[in-house]
């Protein structure tokens, strides 16, 4: 069995570098789909309170006896607040099966109410000086809500979770962050078949680029990709349902990219994102409750 190597986070914790995601993976698939990555030797999980999986994600790591496993978790923007954050802490604890999270990020950077996010960083900076928590992040936001946030903070980010894939690429935000000591984590790392490019392949997946290195090293565009992360230092976190395709994003670490094949994926990015505008994302369009555990 392959093993990841960790990346390192600005307070001196290790994550794997591939983690595996649930998103919209419903919950009745939760189970199966996180007990066959744990099988394959996948140590870090990412869910979030939003994905409405957490209670599955805790129970399939509990039956597989599986240890360490670096747990991520996320607080939605209805959770936001300090009080009503802590309280969004053990709403997860609770379906998760744990007393401590690894990871625990801000889900949306929520603009058009910043102060909340404040509030609800300021709670994050609490559970981990409490323990609760043994690192602390943020996802979706851009330069201008980072700068904000660290203007405020007593805690850098250890990570930023963004949408990064060879389409989009999000450069200015990852050198921001890699500026100041916060690791790029990149969801939507494959594209899928949801980005689209005008030159009349429908996905990164059907890209002649990313085939033809594939092709070279008798490798799938998914694990290309993959790897093109790993080598950038960035922090991956590819989701399947299927046990072969959760195999095949876990079989990254035999094979290395030239500065040439990177160079050639790095030229890919269209600017174009896939979903949707940080600004965009308010309490009146995306606000639900999260349910008790």
């Amino acid at each position: 069995m392959p093993t990841i190597p960790n990346l390192t986070l600005n307070n001196g914790v290790e994550l794997p570098a591939i983690g595996f995601g649930v998103f919209q993976t419903p919950p009745d698939e939760t189970r199966s789909a996180v007990e066959a990555a744990l099988s394959t030797g996948y140590r870090h999980i990412d869910t979030a309170a939003a994905y409405g999986n957490e209670r599955e994600v805790g129970e399939a790591i509990a039956k597989s006896g599986a240890a360490p496993v670096f747990l991520e978790t996320k607080i939605w923007i209805s959770d936001y607040g300090y009080d009503e954050t802590l309280h969004g802490f053990s709403k997860s604890a609770k379906k998760l099966g744990v007393e401590q999270i690894d990871l625990l990020i801000l889900h949306q950077a929520l603009p058009s109410e910043f102060g909340k996010t404040l509030q609800a960083y300021r709670a994050l900076e609490t559970l981990l000086a409490d323990g609760k928590v043994r690192a602390i992040g943020v996802s979706n936001f851009m330069v201008e809500h980072l700068t904000a946030l660290l203007d405020a903070a007593t805690v850098v980010p250890a990570v930023n979770q963004i949408e990064v894939h060879p389409y989009f690429q999000q450069r200015e935000v990852q050198a921001f962050g890699a500026k100041h000591g916060i690791l790029s984590q990149a969801w939507a790392p494959i594209g899928g078949i949801t980005f689209y490019r005008d030159s009349g392949h429908s996905s990164t997946l059907e890209d002649p680029v990313i085939g033809e290195i594939a092709k070279a090293y008798g490798k799938s565009p998914a694990q290309v990709m993959l790897r093109w992360h790993v080598q950038q230092g960035r922090s991956a976190i590819p989701k399947s349902t299927k046990p072969a395709r959760i195999a095949e994003n876990f079989d990254v670490f035999d094979f290395e990219l030239t500065g040439e094949q990177l160079a050639a994926i790095d030229a890919l990015d269209t600017g174009k994102r896939g979903g949707p505008e940080p600004d965009a994302v308010t309490l009146e369009a995306f606000g639900r409750p999260i349910p008790e555990a």
